[in-house]
């Protein structure tokens, strides 16, 4: 059953209200003839498409699943002519350079955008999620004739690309990896190994696939820092830019997934394929990286995404579906129940939802905020910028796909027995949104990362400087009622940091300490940040009621009451991952040990 549709008001709240985009996009296309108003534009029309085009699709990719035979792969039906209407509409354009044929808006405009498709059909958006990566890799390194010949073709849209990591012996751990590259007379180089869990490693979206693919060249030094990058093309590309033959690269199979079954998740097998050489030798995982920022905020959006769609679904099941009477009396008595909306547990559940999905779509607009700066301000700006995406991106990736799972699981309980059948598509949320906890990095790594190589290692710097810019929305003028919500989020910050200075005068002492409890320490800093996108929230909605510049009372009043309910039910649970923090390491040698 498809019931979404593109939350677009509360997307523009987010944007113009909460982190102020019009602002932003005055200073940074002060230079152009574009501004957020292209934005506005440009937003209801892709959601139009998410929600009439892809949003129908959900269920039969997932139904149907993906097809490989003899090497080649079918999407599932209507998947690829979605695609061909998404690329005629340009929306594959969207925040490139006009250099390439692009429409030159921050990189913020297309993860906004992004919503709507990834709430829409998580597994369709898997075969267009690779493009911004590889786009932004090419033209940072690849050789002019490399750029021309490729780039284009990948802004339009009318080429897909993929990133070929993993192999079947190193997964997060590409010390491992052992894909080979030979040089060739020509200044080619051809490239041999299988990699395994290649998204779109195989379809039938485009006439070429161009892979970027990880491999060691001759005599490269071990470890991570002999590996290079490769430019490999499905199909090779004659000097006037037209198809030649197929490259020797085959699709071997396609993985059977837990969820995300429309997607082709790809055994791709490289037998001497022509490459060309991406960057300098040995560079290729630096490369690689330019883009993790924006990779990593896009896994992000697609938790966040399922439980906006989550939601909504279970919002109209609530006010439709009718069984038992309100605690406080009948609400309709002339029914023999009363709807499930009326039920404190299920509206638990349903706040829970819509506080998670509205506070990380503002948490994710405004790490965007800081992307664009990376991209597109001056050397200083871009600086800080990139200091704190190195925090804000592992708090935000981990904290909202670990809530992910929980979000969506809450609608196939809110629905019941219809929840855990198909017709609803909640259970489908369920299995498609888990592996967001698992790709570019599982809630561990990202754990790891933020607590151990940043903030009590070199980013501690930038760790002040956030909670500097979240303590100044607790002094903004508000009124009585959001007082209470600036003093909790005061008390929760200033917790944080008393737990980070203790946690590194502890590790000194116990080399496993930050590893153990790095995951609880992330949920605290998601919780914490998403506490500060519902305080901007409030005070925003507070300020406008209170001067009366509003035909919408009601939707401003919404808000003040999710921020109410966000501090009164969820940010508490920092309380809970503090008291776990506190127990220290873990000690498991013989708990955990085989049996004998």
């Amino acid at each position: 059953m498809s019931n979404y549709t593109a939350p677009i008001r509360d997307v523009f709240f987010s944007m113009e209200e909460v982190n102020d985009f019009v602002a932003h996009y005055q200073y940074l296309l002060s230079d152009t003839d574009y501004d957020f108003d292209d934005v506005k534009a440009a937003l209801p029309e892709i959601g139009r498409f998410a929600s009439d085009i892809l949003a129908p699709l959900n269920s039969i990719g997932d139904a149907e699943g993906v097809r490989c035979e003899r090497g080649e792969v079918r999407s599932p039906s209507g998947f690829s002519e979605a695609y061909r209407q998404y690329v005629e509409g340009g929306w594959p354009t969207l925040a490139q350079s006009e250099e390439f044929g692009g429409m030159p808006l921050p990189f913020s405009a297309k993860i906004a955008a992004g919503e709507f498709l990834q709430s829409a059909n998580q597994s369709w958006c898997m075969y267009t999620a690779l493009n911004d990566g590889a786009i932004k890799c090419l033209v940072n390194f690849a050789t002019p004739n490399l750029i021309t010949r490729y780039v284009p073709k990948l802004v339009s849209g009318e080429w897909l690309a993929t990133m070929c990591l993993t192999e079947a012996q190193c997964g997060s751990d590409l010390n491992l990896l052992t894909s080979k590259a030979e040089p060739t007379a020509s200044g080619s180089y051809r490239i041999s190994g299988t990699k395994i869990f290649i998204s779109s490693g195989e379809h039938d979206f485009t006439d070429n696939i161009v892979h970027l693919v990880l491999a060691r060249l001759p005599d490269a030094p071990a470890g991570t820092r002999g590996i290079s990058l490769f430019l490999v093309p499905k199909r090779l590309v004659n000097e006037d830019s037209s198809l030649g033959e197929l490259n020797n690269v085959s699709c071997l199979s396609t993985e059977h997934k837990m969820g995300l079954k429309g997607s082709a998740t790809c055994v791709m097998a490289f037998d001497g394929a022509e490459g060309w050489l991406v960057g300098a030798p040995n560079r290729g995982l630096q490369n690689m990286f330019v883009f993790i920022n924006k990779s990593r905020l896009g896994v992000g959006q697609q938790a966040q995404g399922q439980i906006e769609a989550a939601f909504q679904t279970s919002l109209i099941y609530s006010h439709e579906r009718r069984a038992g009477r309100a605690p406080g009396g009948a609400v309709s008595p002339e029914s023999g129940a009363d709807a499930l909306i009326h039920q404190p547990d299920i509206c638990r559940m349903l706040m829970s939802q819509k506080a998670i999905a509205e506070g990380g779509r503002a948490l994710i607009h405004w790490c965007a905020k800081y992307v664009d700066i990376s991209d597109l301000g001056n050397a200083a700006e871009q600086g800080e910028a990139e200091q704190l995406l190195g925090l804000l991106i592992p708090i935000t990736k981990g904290c909202l796909s670990e809530l992910a799972s929980e979000m969506t699981d809450y609608g196939v309980q809110i629905l019941g027995g219809h929840g855990y059948v198909t017709e609803w598509g909640l259970e489908q949320r369920v299995r498609d949104v888990r592996v967001t906890r698992i790709y570019e990095g599982t809630t561990g790594i990202q754990g790891i990362d933020l607590l151990a190589r940043k903030i009590t290692g070199r980013g501690r710097p930038a760790f002040q400087k956030l909670i500097d810019i979240m303590l100044s929305v607790c002094s903004d003028d508000a009124s009585e009622k959001v007082k209470p919500l600036q003093r909790q989020l005061t008390q929760a910050i200033a917790q944080w940091r008393e737990l980070t200075d203790d946690l590194e005068i502890k590790a000194e002492h116990d080399s496993t300490l930050l590893s153990a409890i790095a995951v609880d320490y992330l949920m605290i800093a998601g919780y914490i940040s998403l506490g500060y996108m519902w305080l901007k929230a409030a005070v925003v909605a507070d300020n406008t009621l209170v001067k009366a510049q509003t035909t919408e009372p009601d939707f401003y009043r919404a808000k003040l009451q999710t921020a109410q309910f966000y501090f009164d039910k969820i940010l508490p649970r920092i309380e809970l991952h503090t008291a776990v923090i506190g127990n220290g390491a873990l000690n498991c040698d013989l708990a955990l040990s085989l049996p004998a």
